[in-house]
């Protein structure tokens, strides 16, 4: 899903770059990137609990950070 602007594709990219740069697990790695409006997050994992585990955290984060961009731009 394209985000809306580039105010917006900054701050999630920006919140999201500390979560890519202390992996927390030795059973997968994450890496970020941004095409246009869009952010693409690449999951590898040795199985797919780790995956599943990894994955989840990240929609709910980004889940949430869009929750308080929308907030936010309203006020």
């Amino acid at each position: 899903m394209p985000l809306k602007t580039e105010k917006q594709l900054a701050a999630l990219a920006s919140a999201l770059r500390p979560e890519v740069a202390r992996q927390v697990s030795d059973r997968s790695e994450i890496t970020l990137a941004t095409e246009g409006l869009t952010i693409v997050i690449d999951f590898e994992a040795k199985d797919t609990t780790a995956l599943r585990a990894a994955v989840n955290a990240y929609l709910r984060w980004i889940n949430s950070m869009i929750n308080v961009l929308e907030v936010a731009e309203e006020k």
